[in-house]
């Protein structure tokens, strides 16, 4: 018999309601009251006619419905568990696939992946072999030495070696009163091991624990603060603004009524086809009197067909009217530093006030320039307007989310907070206004580190001129897919500020500012977010902790290894609010990136080989995909005496050269020292089951599985 409806209409339910879905299309959605106790009762009523009525038939009825929710939830399970299974059964195809290929981040590029991915070309530097390969010999040697102890313990602890215990500093008195023929070769070896590890290594490992834990506190203190001031800012909803809000109506007649100086936009690009009709698009929709703006494309591409795409999208603009021009360097030393400045030795430059600078996958909103440029009205102090990024793919996976989480703390309160309260920051690089006399003033654009926009901030910072950030002025841009591109970006941006502040110091010391300045540019700046954060990250959680299994005389408390990094987590992540759900992979990632941040540091600090190394950060287009066809879509205007490019052929020609990439033999890699790493710290918590340290176990058994997964490269971008 079918349900009835009429369930309700009832003002009651003492059973608990459960909505059913069959799969099957034959049946429908029904609700189903969930037995009560009543229902499986047998009750006897008088009735008119004196039969006795049996209520059973409400629970035979009820217990068949509830047969089939029951049913159902197994089929749901059954196909949950197919479900992880084949998630399961995938990823070990995929980690088959790596160890079959064999290829690893300690092989050098093909030479054409080079080429197009090579910011400087020919000059790119290369490293040291010998340097490259030190630091993994290190974290090997330090992972079969402790493969070499775990065995020592697990034998140890089977022969009633059962560290903690209350017997245990009895036993080990006691063996040393015994002959070594009575108390046996392995007990002596394991009380000689004992006595080496609490009278000479347990000492100073926890020296160095307190040191730092010390420094670990001091970080926390100052990222805590920085969200105290994010918060005041929002409170009080303090922002910059600018002495004129409203520039002008009237673009064109703007020298009447609203402020229009001469601007100049720089894009500097090398080998990026997949962006560069974005963003060149971007600039030339900028709302600015046309008179006023000048456009300069700096493209340091070796690729002659990726020149010739970028000047026929030039001259297609130029036909439509827009004042853009196309430079090209016959000598391209100095990365992009070294562009930018050739590019400012041009004659006309000294006619511009302003000059906008975009990377190539950069796609600033028509008024970008109206909302930036009115800050440097009737202040002649402020040299830099910098606008935050947004991400066009930020949920594109889970390397791209992590990534999110981590910019949208920089720009939402380390770069806010250090606005409004001493107006200085890092320059981006990208997505900014110069006011030409301060980049004059500060030295211009110097190549001897690859963080040139870090290098010209600092110069600037000591000649007195003021930075103005713009929390809600957005620009749109891309973040690295693959984890081997993201990896080379932060090696780039840790190892630079290294070089930077062995070269600024000696003029920091000598600069005529604040002691406040020069302490903030020095600790904190520098010190603290530069150095000491990789310093302790790597050595903390992934030297220390582990080490501290082996040598449990040495102890890391509970709250630094849990409670301080979920918190500082959970800090971090307020920016981005819908983030939550990635707290813990994120925790596990800033972790398992120490490693290539703490070599990238060191790398700079003392001038190594990879140091110097500048790879272009590789694009995927994604935020142009619709570009390409919607300007095969459009009429262009034509104009007597040019020529006009064939869109329809550049379009095959791109394509072509996709499929021709898509022939390449590409590979997921595996990276050697995450690996490594993985495999220290999977056995320091194998050791820690021996000594029932719980939270320890689960944060190096957690943290070995995020290791695992990104030496497997199964964190970013996969390739079939």
């Amino acid at each position: 018999m079918a349900p009835s409806f009429d369930w309700w209409a009832k003002q009651s339910h003492r059973g608990t309601p459960v909505v059913v879905k069959m799969e099957n299309p034959n049946w429908s959605m029904v609700e189903l009251e969930g037995p009560s106790e009543e229902d499986f009762l047998i009750t006897t009523e008088s009735s008119g006619s004196g039969r006795v009525r049996d209520k059973g038939h409400r629970g035979g009825k009820n217990a068949k419905q509830l047969t089939w929710v029951l049913l159902l939830k197994a089929h749901r399970a059954a196909g949950c568990l197919t479900s992880i299974a084949s998630a399961m059964l995938s990823l070990a195809a995929a980690i088959r696939r790596r160890v079959a290929s064999g290829r690893t981040d300690d092989e050098d590029d093909d030479n054409e992946e080079e080429n197009e991915n090579d910011g400087g070309g020919g000059c790119r530097e290369k490293e040291n072999p010998t340097v490259k390969t030190r630091f993994y010999f290190c974290i090997k040697m330090f992972l079969w030495l402790s493969v070499l102890l775990l065995g020592l313990e697990v034998i140890a602890f089977y022969k009633g070696w059962h560290l903690g215990t209350p017997h245990f500093e009895f036993q080990l008195q006691s063996l040393w009163a015994t002959p070594l023929g009575v108390k046996g070769v392995f007990d002596w070896i394991y009380s000689r091991w004992v006595l080496v590890r609490v009278e000479y290594l347990a000492p100073p490992l926890q020296f160095l624990a307190n040191a730092c834990i010390v420094l670990f506190l001091i970080q926390s203190v100052d990222r805590l603060i920085l969200c105290l001031g994010c918060l005041w800012i929002r409170l009080k909803k303090i922002k910059p603004l600018p002495k004129q809000d409203d520039p002008g109506k009237d673009l064109e007649s703007g020298e009447n009524n609203g402020y229009f100086p001469m601007v100049l936009v720089q894009i500097p690009m090398c080998n990026e086809k997949e962006v560069y009709q974005q963003s060149i698009a971007a600039v030339c929709n900028l709302e600015w009197p046309k008179s006023k703006l000048l456009i300069q494309i700096l493209d340091d591409s070796d690729d002659p067909t990726t020149q010739l795409m970028i000047k026929e999208e030039v001259r297609k603009w130029q036909q439509e009217g827009a004042h853009i021009v196309y430079r090209h360097r016959v000598i391209r030393d100095g990365y992009k530093a070294g562009n930018l400045k050739s590019a400012m030795n041009c004659s006309y430059v000294k006619d511009y006030e302003f000059v906008a600078i975009f990377d190539a996958d950069f796609q600033p909103n028509p008024d970008f320039l109206k909302l930036t440029v009115p800050h440097f009205k009737d202040n002649e102090e402020v040299g830099l307007v910098q606008a935050r990024w947004s991400f066009v793919n930020k949920d594109e996976n889970l390397l791209t989310r992590l990534q999110n989480i981590n910019l949208a703390f920089h720009f939402e309160v380390e770069q806010q907070v250090n606005g409004i309260f001493i107006n200085f920051f890092g320059f981006n690089g990208t997505a900014g206004v110069w006011r030409i006399k301060a980049l004059e003033d500060a030295g211009g654009w110097l190549e001897r580190t690859t963080v040139e926009d870090m290098d010209i901030a600092v110069r600037a910072h000591l000649k007195g001129w003021k930075f103005v950030f713009l929390n809600d002025v957005e620009c749109q841009c891309e973040l690295p897919e693959s984890y081997e591109a993201y990896r080379k970006q932060q090696h780039r941006w840790h190892s630079g500020p290294m070089q930077l502040f062995r070269l600024c110091l000696p003029d920091i010391i000598r600069a005529e500012i604040k002691f406040g300045k020069k302490f903030n540019l020095i600790f904190l700046f520098f010190l603290l977010r530069k150095l000491i954060l990789p310093f302790y990250s790597f050595t903390l959680f992934c030297i220390i902790l582990p080490m501290t299994m082996f040598i449990p005389e040495a102890e890391l408390p509970s709250w630094v290894v849990c409670y301080i990094p979920a918190t500082m987590s959970f800090l971090n992540i307020l920016p981005a609010p819908k983030s939550f759900p990635f707290i813990v992979p994120y925790l596990l990632f800033e972790n398992t990136m120490s490693v290539t941040k703490f070599n990238a540091m060191i790398s700079g600090l003392f001038q190594l080989g990879s140091a110097y190394e500048w790879v272009v950060t590789k694009k995927s287009g994604r935020s142009s995909e619709g570009d390409l066809v919607s300007l095969v879509g459009k009429e262009p205007t034509h104009h007597r005496g040019v020529s006009v490019p064939n869109l329809k052929e550049m379009k095959e020609e791109i394509l072509q050269q996709e499929q021709k990439a898509s022939r390449k033999k590409k590979h997921n890699r595996l990276y050697t020292k995450e690996l490594a790493l993985a495999f220290l710290l999977l056995t320091a918590s194998a050791r820690s089951l021996l000594s029932a340290q719980g939270i320890h176990f689960y944060f190096l058994l957690f943290q070995g599985i995020s290791f695992l997964l990104v030496g497997l490269d199964l964190i970013g971008e996969q390739v079939q």
